[in-house]
């Protein structure tokens, strides 16, 4: 896909299976929660509560039961680790081309404020952001168009792209304020795998990209 960049377009980005895959939070965060539990024999809990979400099991109520522990104390674990986490290949890349040309970049995330900044932290990208919108912060969670609303009013832009992966809420907003919605097609370990069922025109990106090799910045 081509980008045609300059110092009036403004590209946003969405976090999590964007770049990089959700699901490697997840399993960094639980290897935090065994090694909290179980510090001499992680390994074999971390492996039976992968296998436990897998299985669509309530995995924090397991380990609660089983060590007699608050969940609350768990999530907090949770929520407060330090990621391990690495960006798909090709974003950095990406990143660079829009920066060397004079454009913005912008992000749009949901979640909780200091677990979102941990692994934007963690992925080594916040230099390269503008303007970063997380929806503790601003009390509105996508598909609410305020979110998008307060990068037009952060970044002003002639031009505005929008990338991500959740069919069900990414692409609304951005789709009625004019953007340029493309979506990362799933690559086989997104989080939500239910895109299928939001390919309705209100819903559906403009295009879509497989990998960030897809793209060409110029």
């Amino acid at each position: 896909m081509n980008i045609k960049i300059n110092e009036t377009t403004v590209v946003v980005f969405d976090l999590d299976d964007t770049l990089y895959n959700e699901l490697d939070y997840l399993r960094s965060a639980y290897k935090s929660i065994a090694i909290f539990v179980e510090p001499k024999d992680w390994k074999a809990l971390y492996s039976k509560m992968f296998s436990l979400y897998r299985c669509k099991s309530n995995v924090f109520e397991f380990v609660a039961n089983t060590y007699k522990i608050e969940i609350g104390h768990l999530v907090e674990v949770y929520r407060n680790h330090q990621p391990d986490i690495q960006l798909f290949e090709g974003v950095l890349e990406v990143f660079d081309a829009i920066k060397s040309k004079n454009g913005k970049i912008g992000m749009i995330t949901d979640g909780r404020s200091k677990t979102q900044r941990a692994k934007l932290e963690s992925l080594g990208i916040l230099n390269y952001l503008d303007k970063i919108i997380i929806s503790e912060e601003i009390g509105s969670e996508k598909p609410n168009s305020a979110n998008f609303e307060a990068i037009e009013n952060a970044l002003t832009g002639a031009e505005y792209y929008y990338i991500a992966d959740n069919f069900k809420k990414d692409f609304l907003a951005p789709n009625a304020l004019g953007w340029k919605s493309v979506a990362l097609i799933d690559n086989g370990k997104n989080i939500h795998s239910e895109s299928h069922m939001y390919m309705e025109a209100k819903h559906r990106p403009k295009a879509f990209v497989i990998d960030f090799s897809d793209f060409n910045i110029s």
